[in-house]
């Protein structure tokens, strides 16, 4: 397993531990080395400038880091402070070391941030085991960090397939628009926001004229393709972000228009057939046209409470009715009884 560290570049899990210095007295880095030298996965690095640390700890990674209290240019505590408001460094664990055994130094060393205190110099074996110590905890939260960033990837990844799946549910496989189911979700919405808002709702439902004969000459591929047109020319035109157009079925679509009253609805409508017509898809067996064109029927209602939304799916497609019946590529309007 890798582990990203704070910079985002990978740390074997079973990489030497990297111990940095921060002292201006060379000859204590010589020591403290020397105590090290038997310690296989101990590396050892020596900062001696305070004002570099920072970016030698960027550069290294370590996993822990003996700071020197006193230094004439920086002080281990003003240090200390600068590592934990550092976002490359903040979590790295510090141990400090001092020649002051005195309490209240080492009560402002913790107050500045620090992991542990240490006199200098110290044993060999306390060092060992506490450089090992704050080592494992540092990696062991860099792995607990990684295996939560992985996590919140993967419910991320989820998220955004449940999306995906949610709105293929919604369409329609051929068209793009949205299914049936979909529109009868949408259509029972927006009855009760018009109901609320005592806004009109209108329906517009159109029917492509003697499609059979398209299909009977050019084939079912063709037809899709048709189909496809069609809609893309119709959601272009109920194009605001609370229009919904749906296949309703077969070659049957139906256009959800909220806060559009009876004289919107038929600009709407009128333009939407005109359109479709204005594709000039051939269909030179239709006695209508020899293009392909569209009955529609439309209706706006002022939903009530007393009132039944599927009154308004029947009215609607009575109209449609009524536009097939009086000779296709035009639209009928049904205007709903008084209250």
């Amino acid at each position: 397993m890798d582990i990203p560290d704070i910079e985002g570049s990978l740390l074997p899990a079973d990489r030497p531990l990297m111990v940095m210095l921060v002292d201006d007295q060379s000859f204590v880095a010589e020591l403290l080395q020397r105590q090290l030298t038997n310690e296989k996965d101990i590396n050892f690095h020596y900062c001696q400038d305070p004002s570099q640390a920072i970016s030698t700890a960027e550069k290294i990674g370590p996993t822990v880091i003996l700071l020197d209290f006193a230094m004439p240019e920086i002080d281990g505590i003003t240090l200390c402070h600068f590592f934990r408001a550092h976002p490359a460094t903040r979590d790295i664990p510090i141990v400090m070391l001092s020649s002051n055994d005195d309490p209240n130094t080492k009560a402002q060393a913790f107050g500045a941030g620090v992991n542990d205190y240490l006199v200098k110099l110290p044993d060999s074996i306390e060092l060992i085991a506490r450089l090992r110590y704050h080592s494992a905890a540092y990696i062991n939260k860099l792995q607990r960090d990684d295996a939560y960033r992985a996590l919140r990837a993967s419910q991320i990844k989820l998220e955004e397939l449940n999306m995906q799946l949610l709105k293929l549910a919604n369409l329609d496989g051929l068209t793009g628009l949205a299914n049936r189911r979909h529109f009868d979700e949408r259509f029972a919405d927006e009855w009760v926001r018009a109901l609320r808002n005592r806004r009109p709702l209108t329906l517009i439902m159109f029917d492509i004229d003697l499609f059979k004969l398209y299909n009977d000459k050019f084939g079912h591929l063709e037809g899709d393709e048709c189909l496809k047109r069609i809609a893309r020319s119709v959601q272009e035109i109920a194009s605001r972000p609370a229009d919904t157009v749906a296949r309703y079925g077969g070659e049957e679509f139906v256009v959800l228009l909220p806060e559009t009253d009876s004289s919107g609805a038929i600009q709407v409508a009128e333009k939407i057939r005109t359109e479709v017509e204005n594709l000039h898809l051939p269909n030179p067996d239709s006695t209508v046209s020899p293009y392909v064109t569209i009955s529609l029927g439309v209706t706006t209602i002022m939903p009530a409470p007393n009132a039944d939304p599927g009154d308004c799916i029947k009215l609607v497609d009575e109209a449609l009715y009524r536009a097939k019946n009086a000779g296709r590529n035009r639209l009928s309007v049904t205007v709903p009884p008084a209250g």
